[in-house]
């Protein structure tokens, strides 16, 4: 354990995670690391459910740094510990705990989160809990997996409890960059010009005395398998390559393309798997989430580097990439999600963003978060920091949903993540949209004509006949007592 916890002082806090759950107490904010879902808690959390599960009576607010795994979000939800969540989620028990007003839940752009919790605006942070690799002799901590928010949660944290996960390789060390941001009115420039700079450090700054327990787990990341890539997902991918082709060969993008972006998901595999067809070379990717897809790039030869807040790789990948780690971790780094997010960075550097959508309507403004305007699925993540900063911004989604009865293409979006000021280029197996400088009218001639399933084409062109006939204003005509039928 030497080479993982180098403090003398701090191998004498090692001890059960039952143990170091107590420091963790009703009422109290807790922070945690992980980010979809990688290097998040384990052992902790599973002990705080237990207790719950006992009949104590234990309620936190949890903030992490995007979603996390079934030890963490699943079994505190079904043990009704969580009162409070922020700021994303994927996990089915705490998206039930939500949707029934169980947890109080609150969707936060993720780029805003570390700035949140840096400026006080959720109150004292409590306790920490952070999955390390190691500890350093000063109480610096080397991150796992992820990075997300766990800087900032450390700085203001009363206590942290460390989770030194052996199932994670030491030789993660070293791929971290954690810089932090000084608050205003102190704030100053990121000097971060280039996908593969390193301007902080690869470690967590942390006063050892902060430092109240360690644990020490060897339960793995709850990673998921990679959807498999149906044949409406490839047909997306290949319009989107199509767009990027012809935006370069205009002269709109360079050769190499600029800095790319993608969501998870099969359609995001999709797109980057099928860049390994083109002629693009030394592309660089600069996101959130470095998942499988990279990797193949990588191992095609096509990514020059690629620089992400979280590692989540695949179960039947991992192995395969803890064994060649020594070989990627020469083209990748893992930054605080304050960075890998942030407005500046991304417009600094031009990001090509790619993510997906619930459903649009015919004027482009996008719903990623609430089905029928009021079941939340997982919350808007990083997708509006990149869409509204970003170089281009592309929301991508199937023309219909439940089996092809609904139209994913409507006439006013019931709920609205990111207005079409934001949305450059929509896309669907039907074909894509280039937005950029249309009117409001010539938005939804192009979207009908170009992304609707045949089925709802009538539909929607009768509802635009309507809206125009029965509204007053002509420049965005609705009938809103149309479009909210259903």
């Amino acid at each position: 354990m030497k080479e993982r916890v180098r403090s003398e002082v701090l191998r004498k806090k090692i001890m059960s995670a039952e143990k170091a759950s107590r420091f963790i107490q009703d009422g109290m904010t807790v922070g945690t690391s992980g980010f979809t879902p990688a290097g998040y808690p384990k052992a902790v959390p599973l002990a705080l459910a237990k207790r719950a599960k006992e009949g104590e009576r234990l309620k936190i607010n949890l903030i992490t740094g995007a979603s996390v795994g079934e030890e963490l979000d699943g079994e505190l939800a079904k043990a009704g510990v969580v009162e409070r969540r922020y700021p994303y989620q994927t996990n089915g028990d705490m998206r039930n705990k939500i949707n029934s007003g169980d947890v109080k839940f609150s969707d936060i752009h993720l780029s805003h989160m570390p700035r949140w919790i840096k400026y006080g605006f959720f109150g004292n942070i409590d306790v920490a809990v952070i999955e390390a690799v190691a500890l350093n002799e000063d109480g610096s901590i080397v991150p796992s997996t992820s990075i997300g928010c766990s800087n900032a949660l450390v700085e203001k944290a009363e206590k942290v409890i460390i989770e030194i996960n052996t199932s994670q390789p030491i030789d993660l060390e070293g791929i971290h960059d954690v810089y932090d941001i000084e608050n205003p009115p102190h704030t100053k420039p990121i000097p971060l010009t280039k996908v593969e700079e390193k301007i902080g450090v690869p470690y967590i700054k942390c006063p050892i005395e902060k430092i109240a327990a360690v644990v020490v787990t060897d339960i793995k990341d709850s990673t998921r398998d990679v959807a498999p890539i149906d044949e409406d997902s490839k047909i997306m991918a290949q319009h989107i390559v199509d767009f990027l082709v012809k935006e370069s060969k205009e002269g709109r993008l360079p050769e190499k393309l600029l800095p790319l972006q993608s969501g998870v998901g099969s359609v995001a595999n999709a797109i980057l798997g099928g860049l390994k067809e083109t002629k693009f070379e030394d592309l660089e990717i600069y996101s959130e989430v470095l998942q499988d897809s990279v990797f193949d790039l990588m191992d095609a030869g096509k990514i020059k580097f690629a620089s992400g807040t979280s590692l989540t790789i695949s179960p039947n990948r991992l192995e395969d990439f803890y064994k060649n780690l020594h070989k990627y971790r020469r083209n990748i780094i893992l930054r605080p999600e304050e960075i890998s997010n942030n407005p500046e960075i991304i417009r600094r550097l031009g990001v090509i963003a790619m993510n997906t959508a619930i459903e649009f309507d015919i004027y482009g403004n996008v719903n990623s978060t609430n089905i029928s305007g009021s079941r939340m699925m997982n919350g808007i993540g990083g997708s509006g920091d990149f869409a509204r900063n970003a170089y281009l911004s592309i929301f991508m989604t199937k023309s219909t949903a439940k089996g092809g009865d609904i139209s994913s293409i409507v006439p006013f979006v019931k709920h609205v993540d990111h207005t079409e000021h934001d949305v450059h280029v929509v896309v669907t197996e039907q074909g894509l949209a280039d937005l950029r400088g249309l009117s409001p009218r010539e938005r939804v001639e192009k979207i009908i004509e170009n992304c609707v399933h045949p089925k709802f084409k009538e539909h929607l062109r009768n509802y635009v006949k309507s809206a125009e006939k029965n509204c007053k204003y002509k420049h965005t005509p609705h009938d809103f007592n149309e479009a909210f039928k259903n």
